[in-house]
């Protein structure tokens, strides 16, 4: 990847978000100023085939929540479900990926689960979660002198967007230990009790602890697996921890895909339910064919890294050590499983609307976590394709698909 010139918003500011991706990220946060982006969107998709002829578009970053998309490419799940696909087109922001998304370039992404909320309601973007990508499969990483949370006070500590559970299970643990956050650059005072967040793309985390510009990030794998190989960083708290199988990436299409291909919809589910499926029994053939030494080059990590995320692990050093907290939880670092529970929908409408974050957020304050839950997701395509891999019990579900969130710092 050619990485682009960066241009600080403020003074000093390290947030690794250049300007045109501030304001890709800005052209999102109203429906006036996202409107000609609609209207590209619309425009390019006329152009395109019509019905179940047109082809499988993948905008992904190189990260493990981006899995069920690259399997299904990479064994032609799409293809046996009688659909083309183009080679996945790989991006270095979620403002990047967004920005494609809505101009019509690609056409199935994986998105941050809150980003979909600030893409449906802040943009005015019609379109729908129509499954998750994966549970857990995140941590807060931090410098090797970092010992414990408090340690983070007076520092900053990098997250990949505002709207992203990262953001808020960072905020919650903050909170639980007596800290604040704040936002001020690179410049700006930060007081022994504060914690500043920047925003970082995901792929310069690693380098940016290890230059100690930032104590700490935390974000999807495998760069935290990353700093941990490479003795740049160790892991503090694994977000699985804090909120128990939560979802981090999810599959988001177009309102305008679903409504008037509704087949089409379908069949990419039904690719992106067996490619998980495949994967839960299948880790360290996943973390080949995600890894650098593939021939399809999805990622640029090493095969060491992604088999520590993907693979069963032994947690036994992590629980003495205390890194895990629930030991009773029983969770691999990454697991997959594709239907999105209404719960966990619902609290994270109410945890967003509670936490600190940039921009326009008033959207966001009228959002009612029950219409969310039944306006964001449609769940009909998730549901017909698990039932064809065998239910619910083939991922480990109950029946009823439905479920109780258990958040504990």
């Amino acid at each position: 990847m050619t990485k682009p010139p960066h241009i600080c918003l403020s003074s000093g500011c390290d947030c690794g978000m250049t300007r045109r991706d501030f304001l890709r990220v800005s052209a999102l946060g109203t429906a006036s100023v996202a409107a000609p982006l609609l209207f590209a969107g619309d425009a390019m998709a006329q152009q395109g085939p019509k019905g179940d002829d047109q082809p499988v578009k993948i905008g992904y970053l190189p990260i493990t929540d981006a899995t069920p998309l690259l399997v299904a490419h990479g064994r032609k799940l799409f293809e046996a479900e009688g659909l083309q696909a183009e080679t996945p087109r790989l991006f270095r922001s979620w403002a990047q990926i967004i920005e494609a998304f809505v101009s019509g370039q690609v056409n199935v992404i994986h998105l941050l689960s809150p980003a979909t909320m600030s893409v449906r309601y802040g943009a005015k973007f019609p379109a729908k979660v129509v499954a998750w990508n994966h549970i857990n499969g995140s941590a807060l990483t931090v410098a090797k002198d970092i010992n414990k949370v408090t340690d983070l006070g007076g520092k900053t500590v990098a997250i990949p967007f505002w709207y992203s559970i990262h953001n808020v299970l960072l905020q919650d643990i903050l909170a639980k230990n007596g800290l604040s956050v704040v936002s001020k650059g690179r410049d700006g005072s930060i007081g022994p009790k504060e914690v500043n967040l920047v925003v970082l793309a995901p792929a310069e985390m690693v380098s940016a602890l290890a230059s100690k510009s930032i104590a700490g990030f935390i974000v999807a794998e495998p760069f935290n697996a990353l700093a941990e190989t490479t003795g740049v960083g160790k892991v503090l708290r694994f977000s699985g921890d804090v909120w128990k199988n939560h979802a981090c990436c999810v599959t988001f299409l177009s309102e305008r895909d679903i409504s008037t291909r509704p087949e089409w919809a379908q069949r990419v589910t039904n690719a992106i339910v067996k490619a998980q499926l495949w994967t839960r029994s299948n880790q360290l053939d996943t973390a080949r064919l995600l890894s650098n030494g593939d021939s399809h080059k999805y990622t640029p990590h090493a095969l060491q890294v992604l088999s520590k995320v993907l693979t069963v692990t032994d947690y036994a050093d992590y629980e003495k050590s205390g890194i895990i907290v629930h030991k009773d939880w029983n969770q691999r670092r990454i697991d997959f499983q594709p239907y999105p529970f209404a719960s966990y929908t619902e609290q994270m409408v109410r945890s967003l609307q509670k936490v600190r974050l940039e921009g326009d957020t008033g959207f966001l304050h009228k959002l009612d976590p029950a219409v969310v839950a039944k306006d964001l997701v449609d769940d009909r395509f998730v549901r017909k394709a698990i039932t064809a891999v065998g239910g619910p019990q083939a991922f480990g579900l109950p029946a009823n698909l439905m479920r109780t969130e258990t958040l504990a710092i």
